[in-house]
């Protein structure tokens, strides 16, 4: 049960950073200077060259531009330790600086380290308490992205934790081995806290299922985090968090972050290495993928392990989204994880305005002169989800439209529908216009059924939370809700792009007992305080 929320000082530096730009973002002369468009010659007319800056300072592309000249920064193991039989880990949230690049220092915020968080890493049949204390000037929330829990400690919108206070959730761990995360989640200002920092990893082991799945499992040495995330830096350092009206996605920045570390490179000392890619972004899609095109096997997605590896040459992953993958090398050599222009399907406008056209340079792997020898992964790894023999049923309809779900806002005090507890239902989702989405459950892992009415291709054939939504194809998914009743408590379902989210963009659920109605999250009590 969670306990409650406990006054304590604030500490840390003021969270407001001096000059920091929020909003919409106007077309600069740095932005037109970087397109190469400065001189376009008066005879293609004044519109023609002001449409051409437009198209071109949206298109970012940082292939072969990138020096990998700083070491990738592996986030600590959060140090936990055991009271009552909980395993118990503290964080904060604070405000601190990094250097980033020459020059002054960014201002930042992040759980204990300055800019993300440490890994939080427990196994299953674990009871754990994670004690939260607030220390930035402004709410927030923490929610455990993929985690199966009781909805009061999910951290959503409802579990504000105000300045200088502490949140003690705590569950039992009961779902297999994943890569998952914990963000903010406060409402109407997730983007912004997030694109300041607050983020980590969130890593469920089980260690018989990982020996015998025979993958990588040395963390920071052949088991490798990588946390994505995409910047735009103003003049004097700080992050820019303007973005463009135009693709009305959010911020897509020019500059990746990957661990907090611009321009990284890992020296690799195993013939085989397992990196856990999770896209911390605001906005936008990655669809990653090696310099040279060489494949690798796909292991895990959001929830767990794969049933078996899947030999791809490229992996998406849309806001919220994580993927593991397993990468040979050979001795001396040296290969960059990219991304590709990721896949949207939207039109060529659409396409350019919403990063569907940007290359990014991620991470350089650089091979030792003698590697240990690694074997492959296992022919099987995982059970499959079975949820649901076929999808020839649909229990809901979610229509995702502007800033919209079913023609509905977010309202914190409406419940939008109960499920019942220990049922299997099967929803639909579809993004019917052509503007980027994805689609977010809380408390779940599910099984996408159909995308456009076939069975999903092998990367989405895994336990999920998020998936992207491409324009007029509808998914179908199934969703097990089997513990974790509480008519007052919601779960949240939204669009994981988090300007969406904070436009309102989400709805919520409880799980019902069987027999009980919808009740009200004005009952909940939870912590409020003004900005």
């Amino acid at each position: 049960m969670v306990q409650p929320i406990e006054s304590a000082p604030a500490e840390g530096p003021p969270t407001t950073a001096p000059g920091t730009s929020r909003g919409p973002r106007r077309l600069t002369r740095r932005k037109i200077l970087k397109a190469g468009l400065i001189g376009v010659p008066a005879v293609l007319g004044v519109a023609a060259a002001g449409t051409a800056a437009v198209y071109f300072a949206h298109g970012v592309d940082t292939v072969g531009k990138v020096d990998f000249d700083r070491p990738l920064a592996i986030p600590p193991l959060a140090a936990a330790r055991t009271e009552g039989g909980r395993r118990v880990v503290d964080l904060a949230a604070t405000a601190s600086t990094r250097q980033f690049r020459p020059g002054r220092p960014t201002t930042t915020w992040g759980f204990d380290r300055g800019f993300l968080g440490p890994t939080v890493r427990v196994n299953r049949g674990d009871t754990v308490q994670l004690n939260v204390r607030n220390g930035l000037t402004d709410p927030t929330t923490v929610h455990w992205h993929g985690l199966h829990l009781p909805a009061v400690m999910d951290g959503g919108p409802h579990q504000t934790i105000a300045p200088g206070a502490v949140w003690r959730p705590s569950w039992r761990i009961d779902q297999p081995a994943a890569t998952l995360w914990y963000h903010p989640h406060p409402h109407l200002t997730s983007a912004h806290h997030a694109y300041r920092g607050l983020a980590g990893l969130f890593l469920v082991d089980d260690p018989p299922q990982t020996a015998a799945a025979r993958l990588p499992a040395q963390y920071g040495v052949d088991d490798i985090p990588v946390i994505v995330q995409d910047k735009n830096f103003d003049d004097d350092n700080q992050f820019d968090e303007g973005y463009s009206r135009l693709g009305s996605v959010g911020i897509l920045g020019d500059t990746l972050l990957v661990n907090g570390t611009v321009g990284p490179y890992l020296d690799v000392v195993t013939e085989r290495v397992r990196l856990r890619l999770l896209n911390a972004s605001t906005a936008r899609v990655y669809r990653f993928g090696f310099s040279d095109d060489r494949s690798f096997a796909l292991v895990g997605t959001d929830g767990g392990l794969l049933s078996a590896p899947h030999e791809t040459d490229r992996v998406q992953l849309s806001p919220g989204e994580r993927a593991e993958i397993v990468v040979a090398l050979t001795a001396g050599e040296r290969v960059v994880l990219r991304s590709f222009a990721p896949e949207l399907g939207l039109d060529p406008l659409n396409e350019r305005f919403t990063g569907g056209d940007d290359d990014l340079d991620v991470l350089q792997l650089r091979a030792g002169a003698q590697l240990r020898p690694t074997p492959a992964p296992a022919a099987t790894l995982a059970p499959a989800p079975a949820l649901v023999a076929t999808a020839d049923r649909v229990d809901r309809r979610f229509e995702l439209s502007g800033e919209q779900i079913n023609g509905l806002s977010m309202d914190m005090t409406r419940i939008d529908f109960g499920v019942t507890r220990g049922t299997t239902e099967v929803w639909e989702v579809v993004s019917p216009f052509p503007r980027p989405h994805n689609f977010h459950v809380h408390g779940v892992q599910f099984q996408l059924l159909t995308v456009g009415g076939t069975p999903p291709p092998p990367e989405l054939r895994g336990w999920k939370d998020t998936f992207y939504t491409p324009p007029e194809v509808p998914f179908r998914i199934a969703v097990r809700f089997d513990e974790h009743a509480n008519r007052n408590a919601p779960f949240m379902f939204h669009c994981h792009l988090l300007l969406h989210e904070d436009q309102n963009m989400m709805g919520q659920f409880v799980v019902l007992e069987p027999g009980e109605t919808v009740g009200s999250p004005g009952h909940l009590g939870h912590s409020t305080a003004p900005r």
